[in-house]
């Protein structure tokens, strides 16, 4: 249709508009990720949890390259067992500026005998044990919580009444009078602590399980008569990820805290062996004349604590979707929402509404006068 009075401006084309198959297809395009791609990419964008995965990695790394473990040899030339000469009151050596480790970077204890070494040490076998309490307390609790759930009647009643048998007695006095028989082994010890931690997260996951039960993912894998086991292990568990994750590394951090506590009261790690308990109380009495005796094991230990369980639980609310399905159809909603496609679910704006109406007094509006007519 043309304008006879030339009323209306012309628009020129613009010369450096080009159009490109491969770039609208690239940009249209929508990429699905599966969990473990979404997980990795989000939990790199988490600067805290980052961080605190680079702590939690080079005390690991410290403490089992400095002294050695096994047939990994160390590169720090002292050992726990040995002593050596005293230097003056056994002060620690380190110098921040100039940056120098010195003869005994920690200092010594009351014997001679370099308390980085025995640090370092203290610091392995509490991380041995608390991976290990984390690891074994995770799969005996996923396993009895997810049964549990699924298969409900008796099964269930029998797993959770044993749960809350276990929960009402006293964590630390069950694995007191537990490690006591181990006699000091660390291996047995880890074990015994294991079998006491387990119970809150078999509750927790058994009612992730009892709700992921009725999602229709799971019925239409009943339909096809998928066993129980593999709907439990292939369907379930990995969407109730998030809940397992977060504990097992508040599992890590609590096993910590209940080693350190056994052989602070002498039912843990026995000499000639070491561990960070052991040292605390050890030395609870030089807090006043050589503190750095008390509080190198136990900053060391709270460290750990923290670098163990921020490394995970920082980033998990964000990086472990509650099902893989939901987080694909948000993604895939963002970007029609991004393209203007008319079958996204846009916000509508409020029609304004007249001033008339808005102004006018009350009982006196259009729907009033109405009314009255």
């Amino acid at each position: 249709m043309t304008d006879p009075n030339n009323t209306m401006p012309s628009i020129e084309p613009e010369a450096d508009t080009k159009f490109s198959v491969e770039e609208d297809v690239d940009t249209t395009n929508t990429r699905s990720y599966s969990q473990g791609q979404l997980v990795r990419r989000r939990f790199l964008r988490h600067k805290a949890a980052m961080v605190s995965m680079l702590v939690l990695v080079f005390i690991v790394l410290l403490a089992i390259t400095s002294i050695g473990y096994g047939p990994i040899p160390g590169w720090w030339d002292k050992t726990f067992i040995d002593t050596y000469p005293k230097i003056g009151n056994g002060e620690p050596t380190i110098k921040l500026w100039p940056p120098s480790l010195g003869e005994h970077p920690f200092g010594q204890d009351t014997t001679g005998k370099d308390y980085f070494a025995l640090v370092m040490r203290g610091v392995q076998q509490s991380l041995l044990i608390a991976f290990t309490v984390g690891i074994l307390a995770t799969i005996i609790g996923t396993t009895i919580g997810a049964i549990a759930g699924f298969y409900r009647g008796i099964t269930e009643a029998f797993l959770m009444r044993m749960t809350d048998l276990f929960i009402i007695i006293p964590t630390l006095v069950l694995a007191a009078v537990l490690g006591r028989m181990t006699g000091g082994n660390i291996y047995m010890l880890a074990i015994v602590l294991a079998l006491v931690s387990w119970t809150g997260l078999a509750r927790l996951v058994r009612g992730e399980v009892l709700s992921l039960r009725e999602r229709e993912f799971v019925m239409a894998a009943r339909a096809l008569g998928t066993p129980g086991p593999r709907i439990i292990f292939r369907h379930i568990l990995p969407n109730a990820l998030g809940t397992i994750v977060v504990n097992a590394t508040l599992l890590i951090s609590s096993a910590i805290l209940i080693e350190t506590s056994l052989s602070f009261l002498g039912f843990g790690v026995k000499a000639p062996d070491t561990s960070l308990g052991l040292l605390v109380s050890t030395y609870q009495t030089a807090l006043t004349g050589r503190p750095w005796l008390f509080w190198i094991p136990a900053c060391s230990s709270s460290c750990s604590r923290c670098a163990s369980t921020s490394s995970v639980t920082a980033s998990v609310t964000r990086s472990i979707p509650a099902s893989r399905w939901t987080e694909v159809a948000r993604h895939d909603r963002k970007q029609d929402l991004h393209r203007g496609e008319p079958g996204a679910q846009v916000r509508q704006p409020r029609r304004p509404v007249p001033d008339r109406v808005r102004h006018s007094p009350r009982g006196q509006g259009p729907d009033a006068q109405r009314r009255a007519r």
